[in-house]
């Protein structure tokens, strides 16, 4: 474990637990020992792995059937906002596999039986509000750089890749998508493994997840590079790939999060 120092003590003004500064090393542990747990249990993973890519396509379907052609992009995007809370349950799997108990797939909704899950709810419920900020703001520069959204696809790609109004929307678009992907980066990264592991309020633990993030900026932002490249990658074969992506990320996530915050014995 590539573990440099620790810094701080628990700080009972800001409430979050004793963390530790990481290297890019643990990244690249964090990961291998993601894929390692993935092949573990692979069938089981690419099973429960699969219903990512199938929100993923129902969300896309519903754009097209019931929305606006420009928030295809919007909602794929907005629902990478969500994915900490879609992966509690493989950050379950990963407890229970680093515990020695059974980590087979049907274990991994036991996070709704954690006393936590009330602090998961409060957090998720925040993820929910950036995601719908996100299609609020997304349907607001559109309409401010492009005006009437056209009927079809082609006429969509013309207008946003062939005009400067559109490159100046995708410019201003990516730019307040970043900025919200910042925010649930800090607040999720720690918060929500951290629930898993142990009986704490929401509070806490978001405080520990941004306190993890300040104290560990230049490798967060590298993971979430990494995690971004991986999502992107995964979602090129028709989302499919996601089947696969989901799950090592949601495995190294839980073990970037056991390098970062110290952990005591028998909390939950």
């Amino acid at each position: 474990m590539a573990i440099t120092s620790d810094i701080g003590a628990t700080a009972p003004e800001t409430g979050h637990s004793r963390i530790r500064t990481i290297t890019s090393a643990d990244l690249s542990a964090a990961l291998r020992d993601g894929w390692a747990d993935f092949s573990d249990r692979r069938g089981d993973l690419i099973l429960l792995g699969l219903l990512y890519p199938l929100v993923g396509f129902l969300a896309v379907m519903a754009s097209l059937g019931t929305f606006r052609l420009d928030m295809i992009f919007p909602v794929f995007a907005g629902l990478t906002l969500l994915g900490p809370l879609v992966a509690t349950g493989f950050y379950e799997l990963a407890r229970r596999r680093e515990a020695g108990e059974d980590a087979s797939w049907n274990h991994f909704f036991d996070v709704m039986q954690s006393p936590s899950f009330p602090a998961m709810l409060g957090i998720g419920g925040g993820l929910f509000l950036i995601f719908g900020f996100w299609m609020i703001a997304a349907a607001g520069i559109y309409a401010v750089f492009l005006g009437e959204v056209p009927d079809t696809i082609g006429g969509l790609l013309s207008q946003v890749f062939g005009t400067s109004a559109g490159w100046q929307m995708m410019i201003v678009g990516n730019l307040v998508g970043l900025v919200l992907a910042l925010v649930v980066l800090a607040v999720s990264t720690v918060s929500l493994p951290m629930l898993v592991d142990r009986n704490v309020s929401a509070a806490e633990a978001v405080s520990t997840s941004v306190a993890a993030f300040r104290a560990n900026t230049a490798v967060m932002l590298r993971w979430g590079l990494i995690v971004a490249a991986l999502l992107v990658l995964g979602a090129i074969p028709l989302l499919i790939g996601l089947a696969v992506v989901l799950p090592v990320l949601g495995y190294a996530t839980w073990h970037l999060y056991t390098r970062l915050v110290e952990r005591e014995t028998g909390i939950r």
